[in-house]
């Protein structure tokens, strides 16, 4: 099969900022592609061969679009996965396959997976309904403080909750969740697995993450992690395992617990690129949206190793601005040696949405964390 400069058609669901970043990759190789997004603002719309306007979770219009494309991938799991099983039994080929994203879209069933899988995480009861919740507790079963999370839809902080009192249920929506045990964690760490539909695999380095203390949200991604030898191999073989299990053909990025006692506990799993990779376009060999369109294509992997120590800084909308986006002080930050900023193309911000990113790179790990602060604290997305 030949992919580059042909009349191969790559399909990619999602025309968010892991889907322009994709368009990279398929410009730098000159592979024709075709995205759907239901924004006609969407970051992909520009960079795309074709950009359709339609629903991800619409059958019919996951069928339309599925049908001219030789390959078809996502950047984002909330898509119609009924429509991506028919045009599988059709003939076509999709990754992720749409038996591990309905397995993996699901958090309940994600969790089960685990579970069955012998694959270590925390313990989790499942609920049809948050308020099943309450009598849950009163009735002993469940004990305060856990996790609330939705089952379906979650991600960037939403759908997700830390239950501390019964209060702390109100609002929250009344759907099919889980409620699990808080961890006592370390550190939280994350590994991508590539593997390519010929079935080899690499493992990326283990990044750490930094989180926001309230928006629940990551403010740095740190690559390596600043972790002892043996837990890193540790969590690779933990996240290799995940990707075994699941058998999935192109990235998965594993978000990885490490207790107190130095257990590794998978929390969640993404099949695509993900924040945590970010800091690969800079710092690697191969960065992770590369890989990505090479394992989905089945073309050799690329080296996984990090050419420098990298820290990423998310960009996301400062609190009590809503509107046109500025971003305050960038040519202070563009100033300063190793730092690259990535800017997604959304027009309008609002608080903690998802606006950019900021790769610092250096030689030296602790300059390149001091860096990083120094850039968090200078920029800010604010709105005109």
């Amino acid at each position: 099969m030949h992919f580059f400069s042909s009349d191969f058609k790559l399909g990619i669901l999602g025309g968010g900022q892991l889907g322009k970043m994709m368009l990279y990759e398929t410009r730098k190789w000159d592979i024709t592609t075709k995205v759907m997004d239901d924004s006609k603002e969407a970051p992909c719309a520009i960079a795309s061969n074709e950009f359709v306007l339609g629903d991800l979770l619409d059958y019919d219009a996951v069928m339309e679009f599925g049908k001219d494309v030789d390959v078809l991938t996502i950047e984002i799991e909330n898509v119609n996965v009924d429509a991506l099983e028919t045009l599988e039994e059709q003939g076509k080929t999709i990754y992720p396959q749409p038996k591990v994203l309905r397995a993996i879209q699901n958090k309940a069933t994600q969790k089960l997976f685990y579970r069955d899988s012998d694959i270590p995480t925390s313990d989790f009861t499942r609920y049809a309904y948050t308020s099943e919740i309450k009598e849950s507790v009163q009735n002993g079963g469940l004990e305060l403080p856990f996790v609330w999370k939705s089952a379906q839809f979650g991600y960037d902080g939403q759908g997700v909750k830390i239950v501390r009192e019964l209060a702390d249920l109100e609002g929250l929506p009344n759907v099919e969740c889980i409620a699990e045990e808080m961890v006592n964690f370390k550190n939280e760490l994350a590994v991508i697995v590539a593997r390519n539909s010929k079935g080899e695999t690499k493992t990326y380095p283990v990044v750490e993450m930094e989180f926001h203390p309230e928006a629940n949200q990551v403010e740095y991604v740190i690559c390596p992690a600043r972790i002892p030898e043996e837990i890193a191999q540790k969590a690779q073989a933990v996240a290799k395992k995940v990707s075994e299990g699941f058998g999935q053909v192109g990235l998965l990025a594993v978000e990885l617990f490490q207790t107190q006692d130095d257990d590794i506990l998978v929390n969640e799993v993404a099949p695509r690129p993900h924040n945590s990779g970010h800091y690969s376009i800079e710092g690697s060999f191969t960065n992770q949206f590369e890989q990505h369109i090479r394992c989905i294509l089945g073309l050799p992997l690329g080296k996984t190793e990090s050419k420098v120590a990298g820290v990423m800084v998310n960009l996301v909308g400062a609190e009590g601005h809503t509107g046109e986006v500025v971003y305050e002080n960038i040519e202070e930050v563009l100033a300063m040696d190793g730092v690259t900023p990535h800017i997604y193309g959304k027009k309008m911000t609002r608080p903690f949405r998802k606006m950019g990113h900021v790769t610092i790179v250096d030689a030296d790990m602790a300059k390149a964390r001091q860096v990083a602060q120094e850039v968090k604290e200078k920029i800010k997305v604010i709105s005109k």
